[in-house]
């Protein structure tokens, strides 16, 4: 199965051993437009295209289309499909009767599997635990346990098997067989056969809707396309398409994609209303299509020559404007691709969703397809310590101007398309204003008489102080009595400590300085800020003072 769809599009197969390329029809080729280089979409593909008659899968950057490598497989490559994740593409291969298990970050074959006969076309399910093979030549569907890459099971289905494809849970299994010309129904838990649909032609290639509703067949030999419904396994529609093989279907299901290697093109059908609504032609012997994730492209191969003595194309078609362009030259005889998409990553959620301008928050972006990433930025600015899982990075925020930005990851998928969900906020750092205020009132008598010094701290804002320190300065020789909670008295000094203070709050203590005989003339106390939080953003208004003129001690005066 095609991790690029929910489903896997069938394979054209009318293969025996006699030929490996008694398919392939006309060679003539309309002039199409020269290879180019596409523009990146979200996501990067990467085809996997058979080189039959060279036994061989070629791997094609899309993007560029360029070959990257070229995987030499034991026999004549007949089909070949990739794992969801993209780490494993398997290839059915005819004469070897064999499955070749690629590594994709190698590509490199790193196991081989035997076949009982003559394989003729591969899917694997959605969870890639299975991969399921159509033996024509053993006239069976054959099961492989990917842990163990071995056969696990067998389903003997009659007929020449021209394509196999996957119901999106991967439950039911389709293939196409002609004599009989049938589509067969496997139950993929049981690996039996639940029902065989008789179809008015020659089946070739079969493709699942992504609702699982309803399979779509190529007749090729005629001039339609079957549509049965998955409940029923009955016809319920036949769309008018001349010489359709290989299908593939957008992946909201909206749109069926047919090729029609005599009429040198495409098919685009409209499945809501089972019509075709455009030609894509110049194409020329197209065998094989498929839809990327994204649904922006449809990929087509063309042989030009099934002996593989001119090289062969793969095209790629703009869903948008329905034109093709030629996406990669030089392929020896290709017939069947697959395609996987590195998703583009996607974040749902930053935390915490704000931080200083200075940077240095620690920040948890959360989403789907984050790994591999190569870099993270907030706004334009790059983050530093980055470390990814495909679900969650941990970063460092940069330093920035206040303000909300976007945050963006970019993976080998590209870049994180712009959401709410991945904003970002610098706010300033939090200041607050204390005002110091000193003031004085005499108490006098004979007996106990004194000076009562009340230091209040005024918050101006504009956030509010989560702590403060006022520090009062007495005249030589003074001391401080009734301190209240939060001061404390050293030689000299009165130090006082503040709790919350709201923006346009105030908060106050007072104490004593007691008088005695000599205590005549000014007494001048100073109270000065010398510690708070936030920030103190006005220091012009951290220091007051208050002084009393001690006359005797029944006679003083204060401001």
């Amino acid at each position: 199965m095609s991790p690029t769809t929910l489903l896997r599009p069938s394979r054209l197969r009318r293969r025996v051993a006699a030929t490996a390329a008694s398919l392939l029809i006309s060679t003539g080729l309309v002039a199409v437009a020269a290879p180019s280089a596409h523009a990146v979409q979200p996501g990067r593909t990467t085809a996997y295209v058979t080189n039959n008659v060279g036994k061989a899968v070629s791997v094609v950057d899309t993007t560029t289309g360029a070959t990257t490598a070229s995987v030499p497989v034991a026999g004549y490559a007949q089909d070949v499909v990739v794992n969801r994740a993209g780490t494993t593409a398997y290839a059915a291969t005819a004469f070897a009767n064999t499955v070749a298990v690629i590594d994709t970050a190698t590509s490199t074959v790193a196991a081989t599997v035997p076949l009982a006969g003559f394989p003729t076309a591969v899917a694997v399910n959605n969870a890639g635990t299975a991969v399921y093979v159509a033996d024509s030549g053993a006239h069976a569907v054959e099961i492989i346990d990917t842990a163990t890459n071995t056969v696990s099971a067998s389903v003997p289905v009659a007929g020449n098997h021209l394509s196999l494809a996957l119901s999106p849970s991967g439950a039911t299994a389709y293939v196409t067989t002609f004599s009989p010309n049938a589509l067969v129904v496997i139950d993929t838990a049981t690996a039996a056969v639940t029902a065989t649909v008789p179809v008015a032609g020659t089946p070739y290639g079969a493709v699942v809707n992504p609702a699982g509703t309803a399979v779509y067949v190529g007749l090729g030999g005629g001039s339609t396309i079957a549509k049965i419904d998955t409940a029923t396994n009955t016809l319920t529609a036949s769309i008018a398409a001349a010489n359709t093989t290989a299908l593939s279907i957008s992946p909201d299901g909206s749109t069926l994609y047919g090729s029609s290697p005599g009429n040198h093109g495409v098919y685009v059908v409209d499945t809501t209303t089972n019509t075709v609504t455009t030609f894509v032609g110049g194409l020329g012997n197209i065998q094989d299509v498929q839809v990327n994730s994204t649904g922006t492209t449809v990929y087509a191969v063309d042989p030009v020559n099934p002996s593989g003595t001119v090289p062969g194309n793969l095209y790629a078609i703009d869903t948008a404007t329905n034109t093709g362009t030629t996406a990669a030259t030089g392929l020896n005889s290709p017939s069947r691709l697959a395609l996987h998409t590195v998703p583009a990553p996607e974040i749902t959620a930053v935390t915490p969703n704000s931080g200083p301008i200075a940077g240095g928050t620690a920040v948890t972006i959360t989403g789907t397809d984050l790994n591999g990433a190569t870099a993270i930025t907030f706004g334009t600015t790059p983050a530093t310590g980055i470390t990814c899982t495909a679900t969650s990075c941990s970063a460092t925020a940069p330093a920035h101007a206040a303000g909300t930005v976007d945050v963006q990851v970019t993976t080998p998928g590209g870049t994180s398309t712009l959401t709410p969900a991945d904003q970002y906020t610098y706010v300033l750092p939090p200041a607050a204003d204390i005002d110091v205020n000193v003031t004085a009132q005499p108490h006098l008598g004979i007996l106990v008489p004194y000076l009562t010094y009340t230091l209040t701290a005024h918050n101006t804002g504009p956030d509010p102080v989560t702590s403060a320190t006022v520090t009062a300065t007495l005249p030589p020789g003074a001391s401080a009595t009734n301190l209240p909670a939060g001061c404390t008295s050293s030689t000299g000094t009165v130090t006082c400590t503040y709790g919350s203070i709201s923006n346009t709050a105030s908060a106050s203590k007072s104490f004593r300085v007691p008088l005695h005989l000599l205590s005549l003339g000014p007494v001048k106390v100073t109270g000065t800020r010398t510690a708070s939080a936030p920030t103190d953003s006005n220091p012009a208004n951290d220091s007051a003072s208050a002084t009393c003129t001690v006359i005797s001690i029944i006679l003083a005066t204060c401001p």
